[in-house]
């Protein structure tokens, strides 16, 4: 029996307890930076298999190594996120959350359950392979800074250093059993913005008394779209939307302030960095023309994420190998963000997607929603897929 035979069996015997896992994870979510239960279940999951692992990495996180024969040839990571989101879970199922508020709407129960049953794989065929696996429990890649950068400056990259890094994140977009791969540019930074636009306020019938800062916010919203339309080149993805808008008026009261907030979106840092100056200055200078002021600020996010066509390439036949052709789909360019991204930009790396929708099952909810689900056959294939992409890229 080869290995990705040996993979696959191993991948079928350990599916119940991966699912077993999801579940527990899923019914106890913690918020970014609060993963303490999570990182403990982790590590009561990893200790029996006498695999080595170092807790308290950025607090909520947790490293561990399976080292194969002559384990210092080559280094390879693989990382799955633990944290869950501020949202009310609406499913109807035996593992709903128990926490009040507080749900794994993006899949992050999947990845790091994933990640444990790849862990039970790796260590039992570490004498098929040299080398070592580092895997990277990480919090917090929900909430700006991103775990992942804490990670990074704990030394998460080190002793010993990976030469290239794979993860995986569910996509309710792909059917069960399949899996996504895109070369290069995938994902794209995200930055968030924070307005204060403070006028006069006054009687809504008498705005000749005052300075009108709905009215100035009005325009720089709009005024703020030109940037992308004829500032950015139409060969860089980019995307400027504002999602709040407080105008806490009346029919009949304009009020002093008004307060917004956006997220800016793009593939290029050169862009992004002189599109902030390009906002911030517009922003300004259209209240202060207009009689009023405006207090812009950046919270400058994640990087947009970069696939190494190299490593991914690697990875896409390695799971063209081990599931099929027909189960390995082209990725187009997503504009959401990743904190996955730091590590793309310090070594080569590979983030592909794990197909997890049935519609026949009726499991077709988007991430970030209250009724996410997954097909749990989906664990099945990122347990073994995950493990026989290490071992490949090991052997690379």
């Amino acid at each position: 029996m080869n290995i990705a035979e040996q993979i696959k069996q191993l991948a079928q015997q350990y599916k119940s307890d991966v699912i077993a896992y999801r579940h527990h994870l899923h019914a106890h979510p913690e918020l970014s930076y609060q993963e303490h239960n999570t990182v403990k279940f982790v590590a009561e999951q990893l200790r029996p298999l006498a695999i080595e692992i170092t807790e308290g990495v950025a607090d909520t996180g947790l490293v561990a190594l399976i080292k194969g024969k002559n384990s210092a040839k080559k280094t390879i990571a693989l990382r799955a996120d633990m944290d869950a989101l501020p949202i009310t879970e609406q499913n109807n199922v035996p593992y709903k959350s128990k926490n009040e508020g507080v749900m794994h709407a993006c899949g992050h129960d999947v990845h790091t359950s994933s990640l444990l049953g790849t862990a039970r794989i790796l260590n039992e065929l570490k004498e098929h392979f040299e080398g070592t696996i580092k895997l990277i429990f990480q919090p917090g890649e929900e909430r700006i800074p991103g775990g992942a950068s804490l990670m990074i400056k704990d030394g998460v990259l080190e002793s010993p250093s990976p030469q290239s890094i794979i993860g995986q994140h569910v996509m309710p977009l792909i059917p069960v059993g399949k899996v996504g791969f895109r070369e290069g540019m995938y994902m794209a930074s995200a930055d968030e913005i924070y307005v204060t636009v403070k006028g006069k306020g006054g009687h809504g019938a008498m705005p000749e008394m005052g300075v009108d800062p709905v009215v100035i916010a009005s325009h720089i919203i709009v005024s703020l779209q030109q940037i992308i339309s004829r500032n950015a080149s139409p060969k860089i993805p980019c995307v400027l939307t504002f999602g709040k808008v407080i105008a806490e008026g009346a029919t009949n009261i304009i009020p002093n302030e008004v307060y917004i907030e956006g997220t800016f979106r793009t593939l290029n840092e050169e862009w992004r960095a002189d599109a902030h100056q390009k906002m911030k200055k517009m922003a300004e200078g259209i209240a202060e023309a207009m009689g009023g002021s405006c207090h812009f600020d950046i919270h400058r996010g994640y990087p947009f994420l970069k696939n190494d066509p190299t490593v991914t390439r690697r990875a896409k036949q390695g799971a063209i190998h081990y599931l099929g052709e027909e189960n390995v789909v082209d990725l187009d360019l997503w504009m959401a963000a990743e904190d996955f991204a730091y590590y793309s930009q310090q070594m080569p790396a590979c983030f592909y997607r794990l197909g997890t929708r049935n519609e026949a099952k009726g499991i077709v909810s988007s991430v970030h929603t209250p009724t996410f689900d997954i097909d749990e056959d989906a664990l099945e294939v990122g347990i073994g897929l995950m493990a026989w992409l290490a071992i490949e890229e090991l052997g690379a």
